[in-house]
């Protein structure tokens, strides 16, 4: 239900803590007392684990509240903060620090946050603390840690677009927009949020149809890369893909009525001085379809259904062909069909991209509990790793290795940094440095995640070694502080990637 990539190459993975007992037993004998579980009300096993990515192994972990439907992102210093979830987990916020001697484990704060947060959004900002916004039943939102007064503060927008009954306005997509002010977008429209004075300075115009983007009709939305960093004005663009049209939750939930998926995109420049919705078909019709940002700016549509609607068991129809998404290209000609999987991926699915490049892919469980037989969509245990077209032996010459700096390094603000790789073919056009930052992945909605493209100042080198120069970032705002995957990226085909710290 939950994906989030550590600067040590380690996936956490949690789900709720009351489905009952899992297939993973805590170790040393170690049980929680779980009075809101409706099956155990002693329970010995894990409903979190950290996945070692090189060695494709697991360890369990110990979640003490419930973090179903939760939110969360990376500290600068690399610690994964977490926040809210059901029951006795709505005030709780969770940290987990990676470590490399198997001894981490999850630590609990009480009372973490003012309000209950479920179904909310996190996202990371230039100094360090996260904002949490929305959630079931919350019109406002708060900051993690409690440094700002007042703790909560109403955001009118989010009771404007909260459809009766539905919601469809929750896991709301929030982007740090170059300005420093807040890109929200709820149900079918979006706002420019300056959360320091707490005004909306922007009201953009609802997306074309006004059919629901938002959980449970649930599309999903990337910032697409970031360019021109040294530019006074820095472009930013929002895509959002697919959900299910308006009506399909009530169909679905009360009428066993299915209702086709939507098969669009509607992408916005959100600085223009009078921003428009531009929108693009799909090759596919997809609701709980999740985005991944690629090395090479590249976005990854993948998981779903093309029916129904998010929530226990009303998405019929899995999609299991994966699109790409070239930014660059001309409309019409953006969307490229690729290789399908077997397995079923839809409601509580995730996708991250990993620093080789491929896309770890899991999840999928419909159902109030554990269901593995009987069921349209049994409770998925697998995780596959997607492997995108530039991982191919054919452009093995082309991948650039980067040699220098190493992995973990940390480079500062508007510096002139040199980074040196091998190549044992040509490079050829302009290369590209990428830096992208690992989003906390839940509900078809990778929060934090964000790519930029280093102004590239010069490449030097022949014959396997070369070097380029960039310039990183010049402020928080641009790039929030943090460990960011640094890729190079020759002839659209990326190097693996080197953790730096940005600071």
């Amino acid at each position: 239900m939950h994906m989030q990539l550590l600067s040590n190459d380690r996936v956490v993975m949690f789900d709720r803590t009351n489905f009952g007992p899992s297939n993973i037993s805590l170790p040393n004998g170690n049980c929680r007392r779980n009075p809101q579980d409706h099956v155990s009300k002693m329970d010995c096993t894990a409903h979190s684990i950290e996945y070692d990515v090189a060695s494709n192994k697991f360890r369990p972990l110990t979640v003490q509240s419930n973090t179903w439907c939760s939110s969360g992102s990376v500290r600068p210093d690399g610690v994964l903060v977490q926040t809210g979830g059901d029951r006795d987990g709505a005030l709780k916020a969770r940290t987990f620090s990676p470590c490399d001697d198997n001894q981490c484990d999850w630590v609990e704060i009480n009372n973490g946050l003012a309000k209950r947060r479920w179904y909310s959004s996190n996202h990371i900002l230039p100094d360090g603390k996260q904002i949490v916004i929305g959630g079931r039943g919350q019109f406002n939102y708060e900051f993690f840690p409690k440094t700002t007064s007042p703790n909560v503060i109403a955001l009118p927008f989010l009771a404007e677009t909260s459809d009766k009954g539905v919601e469809n306005n929750l896991y709301p997509y929030v982007f740090l927009n170059t300005d420093g002010r807040l890109f929200i977008f709820a149900n079918n429209r979006a706002i420019l949020l300056d959360y320091v004075k707490n005004t909306v300075v922007k009201t953009y115009p609802a997306i074309p149809g006004g059919d629901p983007r938002s959980y449970p009709s649930t599309g999903s939305a990337v910032l697409l890369p970031l360019k021109n960093l040294e530019a006074d004005k820095i472009d930013a663009e929002v895509l959002v893909c697919g959900g299910a049209p308006k009506g399909s939750f009530i169909l679905a939930s009360r009428k066993r009525t299915f209702v086709k998926a939507l098969d669009t995109c509607a992408r916005i420049k959100i600085n223009d001085e009078n921003p428009q919705w531009v929108v693009e078909k799909m090759p596919r019709a997809r609701v709980m379809g999740d985005m991944t940002l690629l090395p090479n700016g590249d976005v990854l549509l993948i998981n779903g259904g093309s029916a129904g609607s998010a929530a226990w068991e009303l998405g019929r129809e899995p999609v299991f062909v994966a699109d790409l998404y070239h930014p660059e290209n001309s409309a019409n000609s953006r969307f490229e069909s690729l290789n399908p999987n077997t397995i079923p991926r839809m409601y509580h699915s995730t996708a991250i991209l990993l620093r080789d490049g491929r896309v770890l892919v899991g999840g999928s469980n419909p159902h109030a509990f554990y269901n593995f037989t009987g069921v349209l969509f049994p409770t998925e245990l697998s995780l596959e790793a997607f492997s995108p077209a530039y991982l191919e032996p054919e452009f093995a010459k082309l991948r650039p290795k980067i040699t220098s700096p190493k992995s973990p390094s940390t480079i500062t603000y508007g510096m002139n940094l040199m980074v040196k790789f091998e190549v044992a073919g040509k490079v050829k056009g302009p290369v590209k440095v990428t830096m992208v930052f690992p989003s906390f992945t839940s509900h078809s909605f990778s929060m934090n995640q964000r790519l930029l493209v280093l102004d590239n100042v010069r490449v030097f080198g022949k014959s396997r070694n070369y070097e380029v120069q960039v310039r990183t970032p010049r402020s928080a705002i641009i790039a929030p502080p943090g460990y960011y995957m640094m890729f190079v990226v020759n002839q659209n085909i990326p190097s693996e990637g080197i953790w730096v710290r940005l600071q």
